[in-house]
């Protein structure tokens, strides 16, 4: 194996480079998969990834996990075990150029009969030129790629790419497993040579639950604590007040622009469906907590309360657009009690999504028929020739009725009788229901009294 590197600046193999000066996660970076922690899904024993890399039978695949959970680790342990050329490549600094010189190179070797491995690190940051550039050498096995990426695939790879490649889904570490990763840093000779580090599980676990589920993040937590808590003698008792001052706040794992943050909103949303309070509050909090635009939330509780509850209880819109409002004059932290209050009504309110199924149903219509004309009576007659023309003719002013309702039709003929709103029967979509009914019944001579 052969490991090649665009950058002078890449980190050197723990294997057989002085470690000393690398951070401690570089230090404690696992060499094989019997040291691997966690993914017990893919590298427990029999498991396809674990046969692939024992077997050295690696295809293109792309590794997506959120950050500090071992994609970066299994491509190294990949490059330890593969017989092919192992080229590492990041998408941050890396351009077309880098890109065309790589491809080159593996076709020299493919033309010698030798595989190159790629390595592409934060795939998810390459633009689609980037990535068409490889689709090529991928299709005809020049290269084989492994992308590593925190962004859901689906979205950031380009579908002819990724249907190329097998996807492998990391998990987050759990605190147990985070704590047994910071355990062996305390007594492995790569973790904190010529120092005695001491940590009781209190410790270990406000790390573990600072970190949620981020190995490297735990680690830079506890080499932070240990290098402020040293002492002359080289002795360090760390507490959890010395972690809490080096963590500062909770590390939400929260990316505004990221699939986590349409996670959170669906959460929220599928909790208010659900008649949740609790969880709904909880997923807001969650949201807020990880520096959410307030004002985003405020519209999506805007559609919440015309998609979920519609006329089942129209005080919901008026509200969500009063919270809106109170989000844009009042902004964080104050307006947290509108959004509480916001989610907590919507989550009680009763359901209907009965306007939701009118305006798709007529938005479906109105694309399909675009020719369908407004009838005459319904148009407007500003002028005389308008008015010779047959404009306004026949329009049934319905103030003017002692019903205060006419059966003129107002829908196109091709679309007479279709009907759009159907009320349901949950809070005060009673009402409209009958209402509704009498109108139609009237209009239709199924009943003589009035419908008002």
């Amino acid at each position: 194996m052969v490991q090649t590197s665009l950058y002078d600046d890449e980190p050197p193999s723990p294997k057989n480079e002085d470690v000393r000066g690398m951070p401690l996660a570089g230090r404690m970076r696992p060499l094989s998969l019997d040291d691997f922690a966690g993914q017990e899904h893919l590298v427990g024993p029999g498991c396809v990834l674990r046969n692939m890399i024992e077997r050295d039978t690696v295809t293109s695949m792309i590794f997506w996990g959120p950050p500090g959970v071992g994609k970066t680790t299994l491509a190294g342990i990949i490059a330890e075990s593969t017989d092919a050329e192992f080229v590492r490549y990041s998408a941050v600094t890396g351009g077309i150029k880098e890109v065309k010189e790589i491809m080159a190179a593996a076709e020299n070797r493919r033309s010698r009969g030798k595989r190159t491995v790629l390595f592409v690190d934060e795939i998810h940051r390459f633009n689609k030129a980037q990535q068409d550039a490889f689709l090529p050498y991928v299709e005809k096995g020049s290269i084989i790629l492994i992308g590593a990426t925190t962004e859901n695939p689906s979205f950031e790879v380009n579908s002819a790419l990724l249907s190329r490649c097998r996807v492998f889904v990391l998990k987050p570490l759990g605190e147990e497993r985070i704590m047994g990763l910071l355990r062996k840093a305390l007594t492995d000779p790569r973790g904190f040579p010529g120092l005695s580090v001491e940590a009781d599980d209190d410790v270990l676990r406000a790390i573990a639950v600072y970190c949620d589920g981020d190995a490297r993040t735990a680690y830079n937590v506890l080499e932070a604590a240990v290098n402020d808590c040293a002492s002359e003698d080289g002795k360090v008792t760390l507490s959890v007040k010395s972690v809490a001052d080096i963590a500062g706040r909770k590390n939400l794992m929260y990316d505004r622009d990221g699939e986590f943050h349409y996670d959170l909103i669906s959460a929220l949303h599928k909790s208010m469906r659900n008649s949740d309070p609790d969880a709904a509050v909880y997923w807001l909090a969650r949201m807020l907590a990880g520096g959410e635009d307030p004002l985003y939330i405020a519209r999506r509780l805007i559609e919440f309360a015309g998609d979920d509850v519609g006329m089942a209880d129209p005080q919901a819109q008026m509200m969500a657009v009063s919270c809106f409002e109170a989000c844009h004059y009042m902004g964080m932290p104050d307006c947290r009690f509108a959004l509480a209050e916001t989610v907590i009504y919507l989550s009680l309110a009763p359901r209907s999504n009965s306007v939701a199924v009118a305006i798709d149903s007529a938005l479906k219509d109105a694309s399909e028929m675009l020719a369908e004309q407004v009838p005459l009576h319904l148009r407007n007659a500003p002028t005389k020739m308008m008015k010779d023309l047959g404009y306004a003719k026949d329009y049934q002013y319905a103030e003017d009725a002692d019903e205060k309702v006419t059966k003129m039709q107002c829908l196109p003929d091709s679309l007479k009788d279709k009907r759009y709103f159907e009320p349901g029967s949950l809070g005060s979509e009673q009402y409209y229901r009958k209402r509704l009914d009498a109108i139609r019944d009237w209009k239709a001579g199924r009943r003589s009294e009035p419908p008002f």
